[in-house]
């Protein structure tokens, strides 16, 4: 899962940065609203984290355009998606600044200075939300994930990954069965700055398949990969499993 934060204090932002990778997320950061326009015109996240008041405006006018109640500058062809799950978070705490909030199109509303653990949980809830799930836990036959311990566990058993090998789980199993091309994988798993190999994806794909089983992974030959609607029936990881 990718997320922009959109915040110009750097405290506040080195903080978010840290206890978004420790979830999992790949994680992006812009001071200004053109920043964020610009990196939202080029990558495709998965969520925001949006500050209101920002050195070049408000943060209210960034959400009318990706909601598309304002003008989206830009080729029509790269423009963001306009139902990305956006949370707020502002010192504005007022009754009336959460009511304008959550009506201009943010999904949640949170006060600063709050806590990382809820922070998270509000993402998580939002992401369910997206993907259409009113449960927690992400099951997929004998495999089940849950985003909030940050564990994965098959036929009951707990399996360790490693944390791009839990994040390209993640994103397959809540776009399924849509199929994810690999560039698509690698936006979803590697922010701007991080260093990629070119094989990478490859490489986390084998991983997965020998840790939870070859039918798991779909490969599509040239367009990408994806995990099926329906899990097929299980067959034995070759890799060795935690105890």
């Amino acid at each position: 899962m990718r997320a922009l934060v959109v915040e110009d204090d750097p405290g506040i932002a080195r903080g978010l940065v840290a206890s978004l990778k420790e979830a999992g997320y790949a994680v992006d950061t812009c001071a200004s609203l053109n920043q964020a326009w610009s990196a939202l015109l080029v990558e495709p996240f998965d969520v925001m984290l949006l500050d209101l008041g920002l050195a070049d405006g408000d943060g209210l006018d960034l959400l009318a355009r990706l909601r598309g109640t304002a003008e989206r500058p830009g080729s029509p062809d790269s423009l963001p998606r306009p139902d990305m799950p956006v949370l707020i978070m502002t010192a504005r705490d007022g009754v009336s600044d959460r009511i304008q909030g959550l009506d201009s199109g943010a999904d949640d509303y949170l006060i600063k200075p709050f806590d990382a653990h809820e922070l998270l949980a509000r993402l998580r809830a939002m992401l369910r939300r997206a993907g259409g799930r009113s449960h927690p836990l992400i099951e997929h036959g004998a495999l089940v994930l849950d985003p909030a311990a940050h564990c994965v566990h098959l036929a009951g058993v707990p399996v360790s990954l490693g944390a791009k090998e839990y994040a390209l789980l993640l994103t397959l199993l809540q776009a399924r069965p849509q199929v994810l091309s690999k560039t698509r994988l690698e936006a979803a798993l590697y922010g701007f700055g991080e260093a990629l190999e070119s094989n990478a994806i490859e490489v986390h794909i084998h991983h997965l398949r020998r840790k939870l089983g070859e039918s798991l992974i779909k490969t599509v030959r040239g367009v990408g990969y994806f995990v099926p609607r329906e899990a097929a029936p299980p067959t034995a990881p070759s890799g060795r499993r935690s105890s």
